[in-house]
């Protein structure tokens, strides 16, 4: 629990047989983790056993595709602040503080694997993936003006429940490029999000997305499809994704001073 709220983490596997246990394991000794959800993606055999030995919950997803089992997660998840994931070694359990910390200001927060300094030695962001998602990135955030981004293919993010409710109708992709669906509509609907770095490591295993650079090429291309299209779409029929007037504000707190606070400025700040 966080703040008085249940957290659930949503963990996909299709080929994180070898892994999958440790990362659960990471996610439960961070000690906030109220569940764990594994979705079960037509996974490698002997991977349910493994899920076996934890106090993960599993649940079978039959429609391949990686969107497809994030929002079969959705589905399923009980918890107040969502968190996603992935079970191949990538991500650390511990990155959820950062992930629940900004999730008391904002309504969504979205992890960056492109920061230098916590790209871990063997981890697959070589300068291809790492540029390519980083230049992806600046164009959703030239296209709808919105908060700055530096990475639209890192899949660790932390949603509040009332926020995903809104978006979640709206959701189109089932396959790999489900992440930047998830963003764009999160801008269109005006949320109050923020990215934030965190922890890239080295794979357990092989990836059939970013293994290869023809492939990560072509995802690429994909998603920069995608945002244009949901930009053109935006200017064409605003109507889609309206927003409520009671939803612009922060879930939590402002973060601007109080009015009362106003005079006590010039005694704090020296500059003031």
């Amino acid at each position: 629990m966080w703040s008085g709220k249940t957290v659930s983490v949503i963990l996909p596997t299709y080929n994180e047989k070898d892994s999958i246990r440790a990362s659960i394991e990471s996610f439960e000794a961070t000690g906030v983790v109220d569940e764990i959800l594994v979705v079960n993606n037509n996974a490698a055999t002997g991977t349910s056993a493994e899920v076996a030995c934890t106090r993960a919950r599993e649940v079978h997803e039959p429609e391949q595709g990686y969107g497809a089992a994030i929002q079969r997660g959705f589905r399923e998840a009980i918890g107040e602040l969502v968190i996603v994931s992935e079970p191949d070694g990538t991500f650390r359990g511990h990155d959820v503080f950062k992930l629940l910390a900004y999730s008391d200001d904002f309504e969504v927060v979205y992890g960056s694997r492109t920061v230098k300094e916590l790209i871990w030695q063997g981890a697959n962001m070589g300068l291809f993936l790492k540029w390519g998602n980083y230049a992806v990135a600046k164009l959703m955030e030239f296209l709808f003006n919105t908060t700055s981004l530096t990475d639209v293919g890192c899949t660790m993010r932390c949603i509040h429940r009332d926020a995903l409710e809104r978006i979640q109708p709206l959701f189109s992709v089932s396959g790999s490029f489900f992440g930047p669906e998830m963003m764009v509509l999160s801008i269109l609907k005006q949320m109050s999000m923020i990215q934030v770095p965190v922890n890239y490591t080295e794979r357990v295993g092989r990836s059939s997305v970013t293994g290869s650079q023809w492939v990560a090429f072509a995802l690429g291309l994909r998603m920069i499809r995608l945002i244009v299209s949901y930009r053109v779409r935006s200017w064409l029929r605003p109507a889609n994704f309206s927003v409520d007037a009671d939803r612009l504000a922060l879930p939590t707190r402002d973060l601007r001073l109080d009015p009362d606070d106003e005079d006590e400025k010039d005694d704090t700040l020296p500059f003031g």
